[in-house]
């Protein structure tokens, strides 16, 4: 058995990944802070867990016939907000349509996959798309913000998929897409 890091995730469309690794660069840049580049742009759905990669296959079978049970909404991104004192990410919209897919993923992850993410069951789930966090020290988190507070910021797009990624010890990698079939 080789364990692997994988998560479940939204990847938004390569305009808006773009835009996003621009404000993470300018975290890197101007606040000291990289972690975030660590991985695409993304809104977390399932958090990380480990999977046997010699059962890839298998987990990729599963959540092909998840995403099959998907129909495709619109979502939206609007400015700005944090998690104090370390998190700035872009706000995500909290629609039903969102709620619904990450509460039934995590509901057919735990039935059909034995995947349980402990502290999801005791939190709400606060959709968002970081740009800085964990190296962002409260100083310049605080400077940060001062900036980013304010900052006008409106993307919308249609979620078609969604997406496994997988940690190669340094980084988050897409691993695979998988559309949704409605």
């Amino acid at each position: 058995m080789e364990l692997k890091r994988f998560f479940i995730a939204i990847i938004p469309p390569q305009h808006i990944q773009d835009g996003a690794n621009q404000i993470k660069q300018d975290f890197a840049d101007n606040y000291a802070s990289c972690a975030a580049q660590k991985s695409p742009p993304h809104i977390t759905l399932q958090p990380p867990f480990a999977w046997d990669w010699h059962d890839i296959s298998a987990l990729e079978l599963k959540l092909q016939d998840f995403a099959n049970m998907q129909k495709c909404f619109a979502i939206k991104l609007n400015n700005f907000s944090v998690f104090a004192p370390h998190v700035i990410f872009i706000d995500v919209l909290k629609t039903p349509e969102l709620i619904q897919l990450q509460a039934d993923l995590m509901s057919y992850m735990q039935r059909v996959c034995g995947i349980l993410d402990p502290k999801s069951q005791n939190r709400e789930f606060a959709p968002h798309l970081t740009v800085a966090f964990r190296d962002l020290t409260k100083q310049n988190f605080k400077l940060a913000w001062q900036k980013y507070e304010n900052r006008e910021l409106y993307f919308n797009f249609t979620v078609e998929n969604i997406a496994l990624l997988l940690h190669d010890g340094k980084r988050w990698n897409l691993k695979t897409e998988f559309k949704f079939s409605r």
